[in-house]
């Protein structure tokens, strides 16, 4: 599994943030579902096309159970682009859960399934196809006998500040993150504590596709303040670091070369004259 699908769904998988996911997403924020009642699933199905079986694997699922009963599955997609094919992936998912509930063992017990899109675009709102009506050409005769399918898309950047509140876990961290760049393009970190540190930054590198963010994860772990304005600032002192070293080797770069052409007089000069650096420093890369 290739690293960014890992740091995907490493923070969805922590009981604590995917019941708080769905309960503040399906629920209104009331703890519906708790933490102990979850377990995991397994993620893989298949289906065949062209002849041929292959294997199709969700985000995060989990069974949501009740004295040792499963209640249902619940599943996530996580999405940073519009898939206008979502709702004929959604149905495949659940088909599948479905399906292999067929076993003659298991006659009676039968559960529901579910799957929550959840959508982090926040430069231009979701426009692909919700259902399957939206994304098919169902004849006009025959819609009476073709289900529709809609999904369950939750647009992130764009909950309201009411709904954003009422995450309790590390997701919250998510959610404000995008709906303060879908307002401002900027963010101001808050100053909450954050529980996963490691998680939570792998699954912000991943939205954001910028691995800074799971670069100052071990370095913001030990300090005594575990929040965003640590994060960010780590990002930039890393960052300073890293200019500081680049500007070292650009520079012995231009003083090596210089002791190769016989010229130790002007590596002499450009120590003590920024301005005459700058002129060697042009000439070496028009070398």
């Amino acid at each position: 599994m290739a690293e960014k699908d890992m740091s995907e769904k490493t923070l969805e998988e922590l009981n604590d943030v995917f019941a708080d996911i769905v309960n503040t997403l399906l629920f209104d924020g009331d703890g519906v579902i708790t933490e102990d009642a979850l377990s995991e699933s397994n993620p893989y199905s298949n289906y065949t096309a062209n002849g041929k079986i292959r294997e199709q694997e969700r985000d995060v699922v989990k069974y949501w159970n009740n004295n040792m009963l499963h209640i249902a599955k619940v599943g996530f997609e996580n999405e940073t682009a519009e898939d206008a094919d979502m709702p004929l992936r959604v149905l495949s998912y659940d088909g599948a859960a479905y399906r292999s509930q067929f076993s003659p063992q298991n006659n009676d017990s039968r559960f529901a399934v579910t799957t929550i899109v959840l959508y982090f675009g926040y430069k231009k709102r979701w426009t692909a196809a919700k259902s399957i009506y939206e994304r098919v050409e169902v004849p006009d005769r025959l819609r009476p006998f073709v289900p529709d399918y809609p999904i369950n898309l939750f647009e992130i950047a764009y909950l309201t500040d009411e709904q954003v509140s009422k995450f309790k876990s590390d997701f919250w961290f998510v959610a404000d993150y995008f709906v303060q760049m879908r307002k401002t393009d900027k963010y101001i970190p808050p100053t909450d504590k954050i529980t996963h540190v490691s998680e939570l930054l792998g699954l912000m590198s991943a939205l954001t596709d910028d691995r800074r963010f799971v670069e100052v994860a071990e370095d913001v772990k030990k300090k005594e303040k575990q929040n965003m304005c640590t994060v960010l600032d780590e990002i930039v002192a890393k960052g300073k670091a890293e200019g500081i070293a680049e500007a070292r080797e650009e520079i012995q770069d231009v003083y090596s070369w210089l002791f190769s052409m016989g010229r130790g007089a002007d590596v002499e000069k450009a120590t003590k004259d920024e301005d005459y650096y700058q002129k060697m420093l042009e000439e070496y890369k028009n070398r």
